[in-house]
């Protein structure tokens, strides 16, 4: 088992903006470097699979237009058709398997939308059957997050609490429900993936890690920003993946750019996590 921690794409090309997109990709890297691991931020250039972006190319994906995104669904069509592509959770989860990657960390996970509940991202699907430690701040503030938390239970994804006993809302510590279990150390979450794999339980184990302290939004605050632009992507007929990023741009600017300060640091203190879980679990092999 490898000591690399598998990073995506799409909060590069799609989620934050430039230059601030290239700096934390570069930080986050950073941050997985200082814990002993390795970085391996994933994407698809001109249709071959990188596991490992090099910093010219990574610049790539912070500055290009046109960068299409790609699921787990779509990385057959990217690579066939030759094109450049930034992997969403679902997308590097399963590339980062295949590469023998054991852990992975994001931001926040994409699940069931608000008013919409059949839009169900694949990242659901994908950790339901991949056996990877994902390290996230819960699932994003745009989605319902008490129907996500049903589908992670539903398709038999392993959710941990990182010293918390509350699902974290991405840009809130707390959100109004609770997870099932915690864990205090990184040694504790390794060995619950370990165990999982072990006992040939298909799928992810996802360690929900808080925004940390001095970044933090209240829930009822990022709510009532949700709400407004939930209801102006409808009334401008916004739906599918234009959604998530119109949604978390609106959320930037309802908030006066505090949304984006706190997913900036989710997203280093998400890769800091991950590394020590990663190294734990290299060290115990």
């Amino acid at each position: 088992m490898s000591c690399d921690v598998a990073l995506e794409t799409t909060v590069i090309a799609h989620g934050l903006p430039h230059p601030l997109n290239l700096r934390t990709a570069m930080q986050m890297e950073d941050e997985i470097r200082a814990e002993g691991a390795v970085p391996k931020t994933i994407g698809i250039v001109d249709g071959k699979v990188i596991v490992g972006l090099n910093k010219d190319q990574i610049e790539m994906f912070a500055t290009l237009s046109g960068i299409i995104k790609a699921a787990s669904s779509e990385i057959p069509i990217a690579c066939a058709l030759g094109k450049t592509a930034a992997t969403t959770v679902s997308g590097t989860i399963r590339l980062a398997s295949l590469s023998g990657i054991r852990v992975m960390a994001t931001g926040g996970i994409g699940g069931v939308h608000r008013d919409i509940d059949w839009d169900v991202s694949q990242d659901i699907i994908e950790l339901s059957r991949t056996p990877i430690l994902v390290v996230s701040s819960g699932a994003k503030s745009i989605l319902d997050i008490g129907r996500t938390l049903e589908f992670l239970e539903t398709f038999g994804i392993t959710v941990l609490g990182y010293r918390t006993e509350f699902f974290p809302a991405f840009h809130s510590r707390k959100s109004p429900f609770k997870v099932s279990f915690s864990v205090n150390t990184a040694q504790e979450a390794a060995e619950v993936l370990i165990e999982k794999i072990k006992n040939k339980i298909p799928g992810a184990v996802l360690l929900v890690n808080p925004v940390p302290d001095e970044e933090e939004i209240p829930f009822s605050e990022v709510d009532r920003y949700v709400g407004i632009a939930s209801r102006e992507a409808m009334k401008r007929g916004i739906s599918g993946k234009a959604l998530t990023p119109y949604l978390l741009k609106r959320l930037g600017e309802l908030s006066d750019g505090r949304t984006l300060k706190a997913n900036i640091s989710l997203l280093k203190n998400n890769a800091k996590l991950a590394a020590k879980v990663a190294k734990v679990m290299t060290d115990d092999r």
